[in-house]
């Protein structure tokens, strides 16, 4: 989402970089002050329940920009909001439920396949949004002052390419409790500030 985010702040409302740097700020602060809550949250209400409900979160930010992102920044800010406070959870719970599951001589293979999986995932995203967008723009994206059809489309785009963004994942988190909602799994407990993983 941030992508598409960048993207709309300077192509589409004429932000400069730097001021687009500076709005997207509130998803910067979240990760980085995450860490303060996440393990509270997480003890608190347990590692399936932070799992769903941190995913769960992701989805409703990124609906909340396909739907809402071109009606002003405060919705931006507000979806980049939900979205940085699921994904930090949800990549503390990954983490550690990976290394529930490994030998202790296995812990650096797992903290890698789980680095590695979340730069997978958000490639494939950058390149649908991507391919969305060449595919409903017909101007040059990176000239400025487009007429009204180009700005059309490009909200267009940004509209599509959220809601696909949206829609698959809600798809893959609606699996994913489905799928793990009669398995029993170990308790765990978390040990640190998450910030291994």
């Amino acid at each position: 989402m941030g992508y598409l985010v960048t993207l709309q702040l300077q192509l589409d409302w004429g932000w400069t970089p730097a001021q687009a740097a500076i709005g997207m700020l509130p998803q910067v602060v979240v990760l980085l002050a995450g860490g303060l809550f996440v393990n509270p949250f997480v003890e608190r209400v347990g590692l399936e329940r932070a799992a769903w409900i941190s995913a769960a979160t992701v989805v409703v930010g990124l609906a909340t920009y396909a739907l809402l992102g071109n009606s002003g920044y405060t919705w931006v800010a507000i979806a980049l909001v939900l979205e940085a406070a699921g994904m930090r959870v949800v990549g503390v719970v990954a983490g550690v439920n990976v290394m529930n599951g490994l030998p202790k001589d296995r812990t650096a293979i797992g903290a890698a396949l789980t680095n590695t999986a979340a730069e997978v995932a958000s490639g494939i995203g950058i390149a649908a949004t991507g391919t969305i967008l060449a595919a409903i723009f017909t101007g040059s994206i990176a000239t400025s002052h487009w007429d009204r059809g180009e700005i059309e489309e490009f909200e267009q785009a940004v509209a599509i390419a959220g809601m696909t963004l949206t829609v698959v994942a809600g798809l893959l988190v609606g699996w994913a409790i489905l799928r793990t909602r009669h398995t029993v799994t170990p308790k765990g407990t978390m040990t640190g500030d998450g910030e291994d993983w």
